[in-house]
């Protein structure tokens, strides 16, 4: 789904600049054993309550740690919940990332950016309902995440269609309307259906679409 040139994707920081509270209790092994408690319950109760009915009490609950132990790491829910799209954000990059490590071939790299999205879609369902949250609460952690994602994909694209990979395009709109399509097939056929990977069928349909698009033959280079 995401690639540079070389079958890897970039990892743009995602973070905001802001420092939480008690930053020194991040730096430890158990501090961030903690922190990353607090970020995956955070993910299970804004997932589950939605940004409005969720609070402090909850995530803390759900974490098994006390409020008091909250406030050294986060200041407030909204500063929680925007770490939380930039941990989402930077992991999902990073699934990519694994997925299509060593690729060269954009036929290649658009099957493994796909199928690792589809199975991060798959571990992480509330990917979905937290950024759409997003869009209402933090909508700059919402054009952040995207962008992060998109800045990499398009500059992989450029150079596969300098390497006379795919076809000439604007590589910024073929970006986004391949995230979108990415989105909308785990939406459908991983999200909806609560398996753990979309059909084989499914997945060999988009692609097939997506290397027509691009222009790519079945060796992995562009179509006369």
């Amino acid at each position: 789904m995401t690639a540079t040139g070389t079958g890897r994707p970039a990892m743009p920081a995602a973070s905001r600049s802001s420092t939480p509270a008690g930053d020194g209790h991040r730096r430890t092994a158990r501090g961030e054993r903690t922190r990353r408690r607090l970020l995956d319950a955070a993910e299970r109760v804004f997932a589950e309550h939605g940004y409005h009915d969720a609070s402090i009490v909850k995530i803390t609950a759900a974490a098994e740690v006390g409020q008091g132990t909250f406030y050294l790491y986060f200041k407030s829910k909204q500063e929680i919940f925007e770490e939380l799209v930039d941990d989402l954000n930077r992991r999902v990059r990073h699934a990519m990332a694994a997925a299509v490590e060593g690729m060269l071939h954009r036929r290649d790299i658009e099957r493994a950016g796909l199928l690792g999205f589809l199975r991060f879609t798959a571990e992480h369902p509330a990917l979905y309902s937290i950024i759409r949250q997003s869009d209402l609460v933090a909508p700059q952690s919402t054009r952040r995440h995207y962008e992060s994602i998109a800045r990499p994909y398009a500059a992989g694209l450029r150079a596969a269609m300098e390497q006379g990979m795919v076809l000439d395009a604007d590589p910024e709109v073929l970006a986004y309307a391949l995230m979108g399509i990415g989105e909308m097939i785990g939406r459908r056929w991983v999200l909806w259906e609560d398996v753990r990977h979309a059909p084989d069928d499914v997945v060999e349909e988009v692609l097939a679409f997506v290397n027509r698009g691009l222009g790519i033959s079945q060796a992995g280079r562009r179509t006369p």
